[in-house]
């Protein structure tokens, strides 16, 4: 009826006609497909930003100190990392999380609480099922709070919308508790008969036997590990109150170590008679490493804060690898090829074992190999004396080798065999043979009697840098607790004998097979 009012209408109509073609109605079908897609990329992100940031418990259980954490996973199932051994993985669940529980280390304080009240051994079990239950809860609530709040922090500074900041922790929560349901319904607990070893623990089945015997034998195997707990305990106390001896200021003093075969109590050992003998070099004649793969350099690390310098040869537990990490340590002087250093006012020279055999494998010309790596050394040790530096000291791992440098040098240092001795050689050379300061590290399970822990204290003068006596240590293995040190002094050294030269060169002199006479032991605390 009115052309003029209609108009407008016409316009609006041929304008919404417009917007409406086909490209564009498809426009907003595809709409909440991008936008969930979106929205599931900015939960899952922000979900697992928050697990990194704030998603770990620490959960002492029992004297152990652990962490715990869940993290996203594919196959889910729990994840046990003991360093620097490896870890083990368990079947134990089937969820889009992991389990990882990181073992730190043993709190000397809970430790010591355990020795000095034996009947709660007792009940080591039940407090660590306590420990467990309380850190998965805790676990459980701080892993939802890390991915609400990640999710939410995420969603809104992306959208920039409250709504929709809120949808997106409402939605990681769902997940989250979805996926905690899952893991509940698809429990395994048999998971810990048949684990997955990784790194070193690789070779465990072959160690502490076959995994279904543990479980079958739990209660024989729980109360041998509270007992190596309550050992290891005492076995520091028993170096803390070790009988010190106090020479002349001037004098020289070495501590000698060996074998210790990836013993961490070793490391609390070397340093408490660094601090009580004043000890001003340490040297290790090899075997440091049980398999030398990279995963155990990370054992070597406290070398930089023993508090003296360290002196050390590669053994046949010990590798290339091994002896490259050693190298890159502040304190550390590897010796090998026969080089000389001087450290301490002593002159060192040393070769490394030529073979590597982590298998204990003896494959053939072994003996050869050796005498051919003494010879070496020999010729070394040669070409110092006549470039008018002679060595005082020289090292090598197995004694084979060590021989071969009779009357080249006053006093040779070897290890391997785990047992101490010391002899003086055809040509005057004094052959020292330190035993397993490590107590043969994890093989010392192995045989029905433990093996002790053994050290040497090394005295030299300073002048003639001469050996003046030597301490023998021992400390009692697994499952013993005593200490004893015994005093030895060389033939030239005892009351009423006559006075040995003071050159550089070997001392012909000796007193039968060990070349010392003991002044007796003297017992430390039982």
């Amino acid at each position: 009826m009115n052309p003029i009012r209609n108009a407008p209408r016409a316009l609006i109509r041929r304008h919404r006609a417009r917007r409406t073609s086909p490209a564009a109605e498809l426009a907003p079908r595809s709409r909440p497909w991008t936008r969930a897609v979106g929205l599931v990329a900015v939960v899952l992100l922000g979900a697992w930003l928050g697990l990194l940031i704030v998603g770990d418990v620490r959960v002492p259980v029992g004297p152990m100190n652990t962490t715990m954490t869940l993290r996203p996973s594919l196959t889910g199932g729990t994840k046990i990392n003991v360093s620097p051994l490896g870890a083990l993985q368990l079947d134990s669940h089937v969820a889009p999380v992991r389990l990882d529980v990181n073992v730190d280390q043993l709190d000397p304080g809970r430790a010591q609480t355990l020795v000095d009240h034996p009947e709660r051994l007792s009940g080591l079990q039940d407090e660590v099922a306590r420990d467990v239950e309380h850190g998965t809860l805790d676990l459980a609530v701080r892993s939802c709070v890390a991915v609400v709040t990640g999710a939410t922090a995420l969603g809104l500074a992306v959208y920039r919308r409250p709504r929709r900041a809120l949808a997106a922790g409402g939605l990681a929560l769902t997940l989250l508790v979805a996926s905690g349901g899952t893991a509940y319904a698809t429990w395994n607990p048999d998971s810990v008969l048949e684990p997955k070893f990784s790194g070193l623990l690789s070779s465990a089945p072959s160690l502490v036997g076959n995994a279904r015997s543990i479980v079958t034998e739990f209660d024989v195997y729980q109360k041998e590990l509270a007992r190596l707990v309550t050992n290891v305990t005492k076995l520091y106390d028993a170096t803390s109150t070790l009988p010190a001896y106090q020479p002349d200021p001037t004098t020289i003093r070495v501590l000698h170590v060996s074998d210790i075969h990836l013993n961490p109590a070793s490391w609390k050992i070397i340093a408490s008679l660094v601090e009580q003998y004043k000890v001003n070099v340490i040297v290790d004649s090899g075997d440091t490493m049980d398999h030398g793969t990279a995963a155990e350099n990370g054992f070597l690390d406290p070398v930089e804060d023993l508090g003296a310098p360290y002196v050390w040869v590669r053994g046949n537990h010990d590798s290339r690898a091994t002896q490259e990490y050693l190298e890159g340590l502040r304190n550390a002087h590897v010796l090998d090829d026969g080089r000389a250093r001087t450290v301490a006012g002593l002159r060192f020279a040393g070769i490394g074992d030529p073979q590597f055999t982590p298998d204990r494998s003896k494959p053939e010309g072994a003996e050869a190999s050796q005498e051919l790596a003494g010879a070496r050394l020999a010729s070394a040790l040669r070409d110092q004396s006549a470039a008018g530096t002679p060595v005082d000291v020289a090292v090598a791992h197995e004694p084979s080798a060590a021989r071969e440098v009779d009357g080249e040098v006053p006093l040779v240092l070897a290890g391997h065999v785990h047992r101490e001795d010391m002899e003086v050689m055809k040509y005057g050379t004094r052959l020292r043979i330190e035993g397993s300061t490590g107590g043969s590290g994890l093989r010392a399970v192995e045989g029905e009697h433990p093996d002790p822990i053994q050290a040497s204290i090394l005295y030299f003068d300073r002048d003639s840098r001469r050996l003046q006596a030597w301490d023998e240590i021992q400390l009692g293995g697994l499952g013993l607790t005593t200490a004893e040190v015994s005093r030895h002094l060389p033939k030239e050294n005892q009351p009423g004998a006559t006075p040995s030269p003071t050159g550089t060169g070997p001392s012909p002199t000796g007193t039968g097979p060990s070349g010392a006479a003991p002044s007796g032991p003297t017992p430390g605390p039982p």
